[in-house]
């Protein structure tokens, strides 16, 4: 279902692929901008915490649409501290394990609460007739 074009630029930066391709009858998933909030609307103090529950959020929604992490194509990721990144990339790292979707991580002003330290976005793409 995915093959990965690497042209050499995700390896001096990271583990991710430089771009990757869909084939064949699929579906999609779009999420929205996730952030680590809490089923109940709060949002943990540190970034580890709030990366933590980000990605919790993202297998939840994969997860209904029967669908897991394997099946990421794109994540987009927005941090407010610059700081903040080595210990997101930890986090990431764990959830995504040997999966290397393209990536976009982008340091920003603010999100949509002024509490929120991490939003992350995924497109997911799963071949039809794949078992729900």
């Amino acid at each position: 279902m995915k093959t990965t074009h690497n042209r050499g630029v995700a390896a001096q930066i990271g583990r991710y692929s430089d771009g990757v391709e869909v084939s064949g009858k699929v579906r999609w998933l779009h999420t929205s901008g996730t952030p680590g909030i809490r089923p109940d609307g709060t949002a943990p103090e540190t970034i580890e915490a709030q990366a933590d529950q980000a990605w919790k959020n993202i297998l939840a929604i994969l997860e209904a649409a029967g669908m897991e992490v394997a099946d990421i194509v794109k994540v987009t990721q927005y941090l407010i501290h610059p700081e903040d990144k080595p210990a997101y990339i930890q986090v990431r790292s764990r959830y995504l394990g040997e999966a290397r979707p393209a990536f976009m991580l982008s340091v920003v002003t603010e999100l949509i609460r002024p509490d929120i330290l991490v939003e992350i976005e995924v497109i997911a793409a799963k071949t039809e007739g794949d078992s729900l």
